[in-house]
């Protein structure tokens, strides 16, 4: 994949598949540090220790679909060139947690891409679903909370072309004003 956002869309579409409600993406940009970090957490149906341990096998997947499974294995590979690695912990019946580190300096490091973008095509694409999206840079932190945003919305659903435009130009400048 090109750049980490493109691995996002495919670990929160994992959440989604596993009956999770509830996604949070968490990214922290630790300059000071030479850190980036990607959490996704769910509270989808979990998988068993088995099933954690045989992720990163590209030819394990729980879906009857297709018989690969190829997200976790390149997402991990992502990591590992860019100087870091990936972790995924997960209980049945509460949920997952993936997350990815990297070298921020690190030149094999993918572009992290449109976070505002691939997070607002989720939440478009499931605007009945409770997302979260944390993002900090250094000791600056922004939030956008999609239960929030339904409240000023009201009527409005988030799948509106207008305020896919709005929101994603909204996080776009937020993510932005975080690095001044």
């Amino acid at each position: 994949m090109n750049d980490l956002s493109l691995h996002i869309i495919d670990i929160i579409q994992n959440s989604l598949s596993a009956g999770a409600f509830f996604i949070r993406l968490t990214v922290d940009e630790n300059i000071k540090e030479d850190r980036l970090k990607i959490i996704i957490e769910d509270n989808g149906k979990g998988m068993t220790q088995e099933q954690v341990a045989k992720l990163s096998d590209p030819f394990f997947t729980s879906r009857t679909t297709r018989r690969v499974g190829m997200g976790i294995p390149l997402f991990k590979q992502s990591a590992n060139q860019g100087g870091g690695d990936l972790k995924v912990e997960s209980t049945v019946g509460e949920g997952t947690v993936v997350t990815a580190w990297f070298q921020h300096s690190n030149i094999d490091r993918p572009p992290l891409g449109d976070v505002a973008n691939a997070f607002l095509l989720m939440l478009s694409a499931n605007p009945n679903h409770h997302f979260v999206l944390k993002y900090i840079y250094n000791e600056n932190e922004y939030l956008f909370d999609s239960e929030e945003v339904k409240e000023i919305l009201g009527d409005i659903p988030f799948n509106d072309a207008s305020i896919i435009r709005i929101l994603t130009d909204m996080i776009r400048e937020n993510l932005i004003d975080l690095r001044k």
